[in-house]
């Protein structure tokens, strides 16, 4: 019988997140949180425990602390068999400054992978959207020799010049990597598809410790997808996973192939609303593989007649444990743990972070509202472009984001 190989998975969860502002103004980007419930990290942390590949390192860098909290509160495993989730902040083992970007990351913490002597390494990111079995892209690479397996995604070839499209043979041998070029490669086989990189990859180990440590004075590879992976096509050691083949347990089979990178505010906003479709996108609700994340203990979601015996309506929406609507309309939305949501009040195609109070006779409509905002009797956001934007960060949609912790009064 095969020995099954030593895994250690690095996520990398240190990115600044500038274009989710203002919801990364007091958090880092995979802290963000995300159907009512999640954080952006638990989607990336859940793969890998359901795998049980279950030695993780959480790389972490600005405005860590929410995320670190989280890490530590919920991702705790049995360390009987030695078994941990743990942060890793920036510790300048190689001098006085910050990560550069990915690559600089674990050159900066090789001393991780000394320690656990790993055969081969997930270097997964934080903040994307997915189910994944991330052992048989483990058992694709090993079985392929290379030093080098990189997770793709068929995406139309009108889109896919958004992303950076890996260019393979029809071995899965990548031969090129054109980063958000306008006339990209198509798949082997299939001109309407290209391939999109997730950034997700799995190294040979000694492979991934050669190619990010520099071999001389200002020649330090900083990233993976702009250095890392174009230096290890050359050497011919690259190879490309599709993600599309991945077959999850539960997973229905229209939701085969579902990723989203949630960069941007559009982005995320859309990826929400996949998860109140009527039959979404996305699945929450599979046993067999689950997300998971911490259950704080809050009572059950509530849904009454308001106080002067208004009734409540909710339609195609998540209520998160502790919320209430009461005598309220709620349509197409996401209404936060411990969000309270007063009579005759409107939410529609909308995003409640947790502790959020929308008071009696409230209009939200396409908006995101951080935690513990309180929406004021009567106050519209989301009904008045124009006026929303003197106030509120907007989206190339149209969307209203209000920040964290922001007291809304009336002009």
């Amino acid at each position: 019988m095969a020995v099954a190989p030593r895994i250690l998975v690095i996520i990398l969860a240190g990115g600044e997140g500038k274009r989710l502002l203002p919801l990364t103004n007091d958090r880092a980007k995979p802290a963000v949180p995300f159907g009512g419930s999640y954080r952006l990290i638990d989607f990336a942390l859940s793969n890998f425990a359901n795998a049980g590949y279950l030695k993780i390192v959480v790389l972490t860098q600005y405005k860590s602390h929410s995320l670190d909290r989280h890490i530590s509160q919920t991702w705790r495993f049995s360390t009987l068999l030695g078994n941990y989730v743990t942060p890793v902040p920036a510790q300048m083992r190689r001098g006085p400054y910050w990560f550069l970007g990915s690559a600089d990351a674990i050159y900066q913490n090789l001393n991780l992978i000394g320690d656990e002597r790993p055969d081969h390494v997930c270097v997964f990111g934080a903040d994307h959207i997915y189910r994944m079995d991330p052992r048989q892209m483990v058992e694709a690479h090993v079985e392929s020799g290379a030093g080098v397996t990189v997770a793709a995604i068929p995406v139309p070839r009108a889109e896919a010049k958004a992303f950076g499209v890996i260019e393979s043979d029809a071995d899965g041998r990548i031969i090129g990597f054109h980063e958000k070029v306008d006339e990209p490669p198509s798949m082997p086989g299939d001109e309407t598809r290209c391939l999109a990189s997730m950034g997700n990859y799995v190294f040979e180990t000694q492979t991934l410790v050669d190619v990010v440590t520099p071999p001389g004075v200002d020649q330090q590879r900083t990233d993976i997808g702009g250095d890392v992976i174009p230096a290890l096509t050359r050497e011919g050691v690259a190879r490309v996973y599709d993600f599309s083949t991945n077959d999850v347990p539960g997973q229905d089979e229209h939701e085969r192939g579902y990723w989203r990178d949630v960069g941007t505010l559009d982005a995320y906003y859309a990826a929400n609303m996949d998860l109140v479709a009527p039959v979404p996108e996305f699945n929450l609700y599979n046993d067999a593989w689950p997300v998971l994340t911490d259950q704080p203990p809050l009572p059950p979601a509530k849904i009454s007649r308001g106080p002067g015996g208004e009734p409540a309506s909710v339609g195609a929406s998540l209520l998160c444990q502790g919320s209430i609507v009461s005598g309220a309309h709620v349509e197409r939305s996401i209404v936060g743990p411990g969000s309270y949501v007063d009579h005759d009040a409107h939410v529609v195609d909308s995003i409640l972070f947790p502790g959020v109070r929308v008071a009696p006779g409230a209009r939200l409509h396409r908006c995101v509202i951080d935690k513990n905002v309180v929406v004021p009797a009567g106050y519209r956001i989301g009904l008045d472009p124009e006026h929303d934007a003197e106030r509120f960060t907007i989206s190339d949609w149209g969307i209203a984001v209000v920040e964290k912790d922001r007291t809304l009064e009336h002009p």
